[in-house]
């Protein structure tokens, strides 16, 4: 089961968007609220388990570019386990984590979710 929480913002002090993506057995549920939530629903299954459970390895060397000063946090839960992540385009590293789960940060720009 797929039960996540998406809160985004295109700056700190900006609107806050919320998203819903919810899933059981692979199979979308209605209240699924992101722009694209069959592109959102393929991206979490392909990368997931690597982005919301990084496992532990040598440090990593992330190129020193910006890529924006959107933040999104991601809760909730993955087939059992529960998701607290937090996406910025700080550096290459998260802008990569970024790019990699896009439909579920909302893909592109705003106005699907419901402003808070």
């Amino acid at each position: 089961m797929i039960d996540l929480t998406i809160r985004l913002k295109e700056d700190p002090a900006g609107v806050e968007y919320v998203f819903q993506l919810r899933a059981r057995d692979g199979v979308l549920s209605g209240d699924s609220t992101l722009p694209d939530p069959t592109a959102a629903l393929a991206a979490v299954e392909q990368f997931g388990e690597q982005v919301f459970f990084p496992q532990p390895g040598p440090p990593r060397l992330c190129t020193q570019q910006y890529g924006g000063p959107q933040v999104a946090v991601v809760t909730g839960s993955f087939h059992g386990r529960q998701v607290e992540s937090v996406f910025t385009r700080t550096d290459g590293c998260e802008i990569s984590r970024w790019n990699a789960m896009a439909p579920l940060l909302g893909g592109g720009p705003l106005g699907g979710g419901r402003a808070t």
